[in-house]
């Protein structure tokens, strides 16, 4: 790709690149997402104006969204854990579901043309919104729910799904679920970035 490029293309993507991983980053350590919902359209972007073909684009910058997620959530968990703010338990049993959940969205999502991998993403992306634009905050439960293995593995078969057409790192979806069970935000936060972790590296190979 590169050599197909001047030289002020290569750093106009580059500071384009540079600009979106700030907030990306911000993002990853603030509420333990993998920032894919940044990062998979500037992407898009960048491939397309680089002139690759359209038909796989779109299934690259998913690809490529999980792979750069492998350090983030990394980093954002190695950070969490300072503050005790990691549940390994909840990380390790609901986690296998969620990693079930995005190896039957890999093979979905591979199975997309690109037009409608486009409009899963769009719609998805759209739904979030709308639900963060209409939840408000409520006062925390100081006693955990039981999420029992039904909960395990409907949600997170569920989240791994939605999470692998869309080169995220679950986050969106796995935050406001361990709430919902009573999690402090500080532990849904930082156990969404170690889930978010094993999404990504699963994500990323396939």
């Amino acid at each position: 790709m590169l050599e197909t490029l001047d030289q002020n293309q290569i750093i106009y993507f580059v500071i384009v690149m540079a600009i979106a991983a700030i907030p990306v980053g911000f993002v990853a350590g603030l509420f333990g997402v993998g920032g894919g919902l940044i990062t998979v359209p500037v992407l898009f972007y960048i491939f397309d104006s680089a002139g690759l073909d359209r038909l796989f684009i779109m299934h690259l910058a998913v690809g490529t969204s999980f792979a750069i997620i492998i350090p983030t959530s990394f980093i954002s968990t190695m950070t969490h854990m300072k503050f005790k703010a990691v549940d390994f338990d909840i990380v390790k049993s609901f986690g296998v579901f969620v990693m079930f959940g995005i190896i039957i969205g890999t093979i979905f999502a591979a199975n997309l043309k690109t037009a409608y991998l486009i409009l899963f993403f769009s719609i998805i992306t759209m739904l979030f919104a709308f639900y963060f634009l209409i939840s408000k905050e409520k006062k925390m439960n100081p006693v955990q729910n039981k999420m029992n293995m039904a909960h395990k593995i409907i949600l997170g078969s569920l989240s791994g799904f939605f999470t692998a057409p869309m080169g995220i790192g679950g986050g969106s979806i796995n935050v406001p679920i361990l709430k919902m069970f009573g999690y402090s935000i500080n532990q849904a936060i930082g156990s969404s970035a170690a889930i978010g972790f094993l999404v990504s590296v699963l994500g990323a190979l396939g």
